[in-house]
């Protein structure tokens, strides 16, 4: 498994989400968040763009800033499949859903990715989803933390929708119940908030609070902000 804290050299990360639109837009939305200080970006398409065609707009990024970190969500793609469309510009693989079932003594699913993780050779970091959004209902929060730090690189929770901020007891009681692995929020945190978790959270992967209204693109200044305030 790839090391968090050795990848970043800090317990406190943040990895503004870019919508992306077009490689013009992802280019001018990375360096905005790069000027800005974060640590990274993760990739995402919310308008029905192909992996390959979002891979190919990582490539030029990653191009552009070549020792940053740039990672990616490739909704709709099999995890178990993914892993071979990766190459080693690719820093990070982000997914709503690790699969892992805290009620089943055999994870059928989360070896199968573990294994497919493996064969593949991709070294990035594997953020994968538990108690995530739009997924199913864990009934045993500690538990699949626990299942999962076995299986992901970065444990990544959420809210429970887009743009609204994780209850911070349950982010609380995942730290609580995997200690120092790593812990991503991955909705509704913003400058105003995110202090707030830094007790219980190491990383930050944010879109809606940071954008200009009506637009996918950033605001240098909420990004900063943000930026600051996890610094701080």
């Amino acid at each position: 498994m790839t090391d968090f804290y050795e990848t970043f050299k800090k317990s406190q990360v943040v990895l503004p989400v870019i919508h992306v639109e077009n490689k013009k837009q992802a280019l001018w939305n990375a360096e905005t968040a790069k000027k800005a200080g974060a640590d990274g970006v993760f990739l995402i398409s919310m308008r029905g763009m192909g992996s390959e065609g979002l891979l190919e707009i990582q490539r030029e990024v990653k191009k552009e800033f070549s020792t940053w970190w740039v990672g990616v969500n490739l909704l709709g793609e099999s995890t178990v499949r993914v892993f071979n469309k990766l190459d080693d510009n690719v820093s990070g693989l982000w997914t709503d859903n690790a699969q892992i079932n805290e009620w089943s003594k055999k994870q059928f699913e989360a070896d199968s990715i573990k294994l497919a993780k493996e064969k593949s050779g991709w070294n990035g970091l594997y953020f994968g989803g538990v108690a995530f959004k739009y997924q199913r209902q864990v009934d045993n929060l500690a538990l699949a933390a626990q299942i999962a730090s076995q299986y992901v690189d970065v444990i990544t929770t959420s809210g429970e929708g887009t743009g609204l901020a994780p209850d911070y007891g349950k982010i609380a009681a995942i730290k609580a119940s995997v200690g120092n692995f790593p812990v991503a929020i991955a909705s509704g945190i913003s400058p105003e908030n995110v202090t707030t978790y830094k007790d219980v959270a190491n990383c930050y992967l944010v879109a809606t609070s940071l954008l200009v209204p009506g637009t996918e693109n950033f605001d240098y200044s909420k990004v900063s902000d943000l930026v600051q305030a996890v610094k701080g």
